[in-house]
């Protein structure tokens, strides 16, 4: 070779390396391998560092367009040849809602219907446990590409990963008499819950060609995707499909993106309809991707509700679990110290005794005495605490209190409750700032200094990806508190419950116990018997639940 050309080379190489590092590495670890499913042949890659195969990108329904632009999800037809997923698939089409999400998708599309595995399987593995993980973004944004959802880590537990892509906003949720009238089962709305359904419906039929057991299947998500879970087993089409069910902060339950009528949703969609200045559904569905984009945003709604359509959800959470119809497998639940900061109840006042009275009177105008009973106020550390304990539960924690109360109320299954109260390090980057759906944004606005955990921030913890979400400055009590936490899971989707490995002994939930068993997941992590349960009995009956 001469100099000139391998001095070029040299100069390639380098930047390659500058630019690609982690393909180069992902490339020099891997090799193709090939997995027979029901409609054909896939190609994922093996890593032979990690002992993972990873397979992205895979289609678990038909795309939902043209035609089929709000509908329930239709099966696959079979493929000749053989299919390469090795990237992950677009994620659904949204907005930059929350500027902090981290997207590895491949673009943006309502061709979206697409989930992705990591199997630690070798040629003789069957029956592996399955974790399949629904993402977070309150049903108008997100995407199962985001680092600290990455399965490789769950995987090398033994433990065969999904994580799923489903519809969003308007493309997942608008109901519409035009919709219902066309459907079969003569309903609308709820299309991303549905997309759910159906992966989970794929898994089914195709996770033993990955190692794993299609009958020992737990599902899991943080917000919205924890709203999905708790919907998924409240669901006669999904509870079956399920053998056990994590929950990360949230459920379907008032006042938490609680389910409304079909007359009411199909009402919001027509009025959405009509003041679009269309005629009917055709019309609507005649628009390309780019106008119903822009309409919807224009609309500044955000998202469009969950519909007790009388086929995927007959009937609210409270009504169906205290039915005993939900699906009958064991539940790990929780939520974080500091869901979002007190300043959201105190609508910009002051942390003082005066401000959070007034702030609580105008709230709870015929309940404020005992709202103000149940929250110590004498200064301002118990004024930041009592507002976030305030804003909290209003925005997602009792929402997913009282999951965890029917659940230990009305079945014979075990329930485990915890409380994540790790305090995050520092960002690296100063410039940075954190995020409400956990990452972190450039150049935004300085959040408040937390006093306990923030929603969101428990992700990479219980799924083992510190290592791969590098903006936070970890330290060694971070992997302590992740080890532990993703042993916890790892533990539970293995055998329905989460003790083992020297961990701390987690006990279930009595149903009848007025200071449930909790585990606090921290530096140290111990189980407590909580002492909250009257303030969450307060706003059953406030929100109407009990």
């Amino acid at each position: 070779m001469n100099a000139k050309l391998k001095n070029c080379g040299i100069s390639i190489l380098l930047l390659f390396g500058i630019f690609g590092n982690s393909v180069l590495a992902q490339n020099l670890n891997s090799f193709d391998v090939q997995v027979k499913i029901k409609n054909g042949i896939i190609e994922g890659s093996f890593d032979t560092k990690t002992g993972i195969q990873k397979f992205f990108g895979i289609p678990y329904a038909k795309p939902p367009v043209e035609d089929l632009r709000w509908k329930a999800p239709q099966p696959l037809d079979d493929w000749s040849g053989i299919k390469k997923t090795v990237k992950f698939g677009p994620r659904a089409v949204q907005a930059p809602v929350f500027g902090d999400m981290d997207f590895k998708s491949d673009g943006i599309s309502e061709d979206c219907l697409y989930l992705n595995v990591w199997s630690p399987a070798d040629r003789n593995t069957k029956d592996l446990p399955v974790l399949v993980y629904f993402y977070g973004g309150g049903f108008v944004a997100g995407d199962g590409s985001e680092p600290r959802y990455n399965g490789e880590s769950m995987a090398q537990k033994g433990i065969v990963v999904v994580t799923v892509n489903y519809r969003l906003n308007i493309f997942g949720f608008l109901a519409h008499p035009d919709l219902s009238s066309e459907a079969p089962y003569k309903a609308s709305g709820n299309y991303g819950l549905m997309d759910q359904m159906a992966s989970l419906q794929w898994v089914k039929e195709n996770i033993a060609a990955f190692g794993g057991d299609p009958n020992k299947v737990t599902i899991a998500g943080e917000s919205a995707g924890s709203i999905s879970v708790s919907y998924q087993m409240a669901s006669p089409l999904s509870k079956g499909l399920i053998a056990g069910a994590i929950g990360e902060s949230g459920a379907g339950i008032n006042p938490t993106i609680a389910p409304i009528s079909l007359a009411e949703a199909e009402q919001t969609g027509v009025d959405f309809v009509t003041k679009a200045g269309l005629k009917n559904i055709d019309e609507l569905r005649d628009l390309s991707t780019k106008d119903i984009y822009d309409i919807y945003n224009e609309s500044q709604r955000f998202g469009f509700p969950v519909v007790l359509d009388g086929f995927f959800l007959p009937k609210t959470l409270p009504e169906i679990f205290e039915a005993k119809e939900q699906a009958m497998v064991p539940l790990l639940a929780g939520w974080n110290s500091a869901e979002i900061p007190g300043m959201a109840f105190m609508q910009g006042k002051p942390y003082t005794t005066e401000a959070f009275i007034e702030i609580v009177k105008s709230t709870y105008p015929t309940d404020f005495e005992e709202v103000l009973d149940l929250h110590p106020h004498a200064n301002a550390e118990e004024v930041e605490w009592s507002a976030t304990h305030l804003a909290a539960d209003r925005f997602i924690a009792y929402s997913t209190w009282k999951w965890i109360d029917l659940h230990a109320k009305n079945s014979d299954q075990p329930v485990y409750r915890y409380l994540y109260s790790k305090l995050r390090p520092p960002l690296k980057d100063s410039n940075l700032s954190s995020g409400l759906a956990g990452g972190t944004i450039e150049g935004g606005p300085k959040m408040p200094e937390p006093i306990g955990a923030p929603h969101a921030c428990e992700i990479e913890y219980a799924m083992g990806n510190l290592p791969i979400v590098d903006a936070y400055d970890w330290k060694a009590e971070d992997y302590l508190v992740s080890k532990t936490f993703m042993n916890y899971f790892a533990n539970f989707i293995k055998t329905g419950n989460p003790n083992g490995d020297d961990l701390p002994i987690w006990e279930k939930v009595d149903g009848s116990d007025s200071t449930p068993a909790t585990m606090v997941i921290d530096v140290e992590s111990k189980l407590i018997q909580a002492t909250d349960q009257a303030r969450y009995q307060f706003h059953d009956k406030y929100y109407g639940n009990n």
